[in-house]
């Protein structure tokens, strides 16, 4: 389910050719851990032996793609690339370094596989919000949500075998932190990751529209880790949850909204805003009320450390953090609650985006993903991106304002609390 990879195959075919794919494995990524390289890799495995039974060879190439990939191409006499689509600076810097560095004959291109409306065909600008987004994705789905041809078994074998990768010594190779291990629910790899999709659709799907707001119910999908690593496509989970449509019509444009609409709209803010992790990236009027009350005194001020080991004075907040340190998800309701509180509780609004996003890439599966910066954590929170202004008050000033109190009126918080007890 990977419209890069089919454009791959097709390019292959056409040409008669064998066709070679190469995952290259960085040292390290941003705040990432054990506990997301290990769902990677696991994941990755998964993908060699898919590969192997359609004939076509898979490279572990350990490095950056500018030292590694180059000289692959040359040493195996390949007369095209085809690569993957991330709106984030630095997958993009990666795309950059090796354009720069490929023989001048040999073509290059990208394909926006994750999204399911390409993001430069979206839209050519930065989007105000999901508002302004919306019918612009709708237009375009009838074009982009179809069934995905099958990658066939590949006709044209390279001339050389190759080389058995060293799954072991892959995991040697990183520089990251070992501290934060890896997740028990989650089973990493697209067998797995279907599997889920298809207990959502057969138990959660019907009360998703009703009670996905309420973190002691099981309502949501709990897909995005295998979103976030390719392990499974949104497109597929869309195709599959749409054919539910006339039985939980509301479930399922709930679904749709979230998972398109919402999350390539964070896309479209990273690729469009240089800023996207910053509150330089928010709107002057965003900018101006946290700059207005960025003096204002706090009821509580907390340390990076205070904050991650879950040992506020908020039982509700603890919890929220140490679902999230302990099963790498945190509930998407309480996402909002704990990123708010987070400026709530520090000494400036910089800080606070700070401490959210390397909270948040370090313990959460899905971290370090567009729908982490923007999407109804950090940015959104803590910046009022793609919100409105609201009624002004200490602190927060226009940026909207959510309270222990109106949690309890939303669901039963003390049961939450104690699922999540330190």
């Amino acid at each position: 389910d990977n419209w890069a990879f089919l454009y791959a195959q097709r390019l292959a075919l056409k040409q008669e050719l064998p066709l070679h794919v190469c995952f290259c494995l960085v040292p390290k990524f941003l705040d990432a851990t054990i506990r997301h390289y290990g769902f990677l890799l696991k994941g990755l495995q998964e993908v060699a032996e898919e590969c192997a039974e359609l004939n076509i060879p898979f490279h572990l190439l350990l490095g950056y793609a500018k030292d590694v990939l180059p000289a692959f191409v040359v040493e195996h006499d390949v007369g095209g690339l085809v690569t993957d689509f991330c709106p984030l600076r630095l997958p993009r810097q990666w795309v950059e370094d090796v354009r720069e560095r490929l023989p001048e004959d040999v073509p290059f291109a990208q394909v926006d596989a994750h999204n399911i409306v390409p993001c430069w065909v979206t839209s050519p600008k930065q989007e105000y919000s999901a508002r302004t987004i919306r019918s612009k994705i709708h237009a375009q789905l009838p074009e982009f949500l179809t069934e995905f041809p099958p990658v066939v078994r590949h006709p044209y074998s390279p001339s050389c075998p190759t080389e058995p990768i060293a799954w072991e010594a892959c995991y040697s190779s990183l520089q990251v932190d070992r501290t934060v291990k890896e997740v028990e629910w989650a089973t990493p790899g697209t067998a797995a990751g279907l599997a889920v999709l298809q207990s959502f659709i057969a138990e959660r799907l019907k009360s998703f529209g009703s009670h996905r707001n309420d973190p002691n119910k099981a309502a949501l999908s709990n897909l995005s880790p295998w979103f976030h690593f390719g392990q499974v496509s949104t497109q597929r989970a869309i195709l599959e949850v749409q054919k539910h449509r006339d039985k939980y019509k509301e479930s399922v444009d709930v679904f749709v909204e979230e998972a398109v609409v919402r999350r390539e709209l964070a896309e479209n803010f990273c690729y469009y805003n240089e800023s996207y992790d910053s509150v330089q990236g928010a709107c002057d009027w965003a900018q101006t009320t946290l700059k207005l009350h960025a003096k204002d005194k706090r009821p509580f001020l907390y340390k990076l450390q205070e904050l991650e080991q879950g040992t506020t004075h908020d039982p509700l907040w603890n919890a929220a953090q140490l679902q999230m340190v302990q099963e790498g998800k945190m509930h998407g309701f309480l996402r909002m609650y704990w990123a708010k509180k987070i400026l709530e509780w520090t000494r400036s609004p910089e800080e606070a985006l700070q401490f959210a996003i390397y909270l948040n890439d370090r313990y959460e599966l899905d971290g370090r993903d567009p729908n982490g910066y923007v999407g109804k954590r950090c940015l959104w929170s803590i910046c009022g991106i793609h919100d409105q202004g609201w009624a002004e008050r200490a602190i927060f000033g226009k940026i909207r304002y959510m309270n222990y109190a109106g949690c309890k009126r939303k669901f039963d918080v003390a049961q939450f609390e104690r699922r999540y007890a330190p």
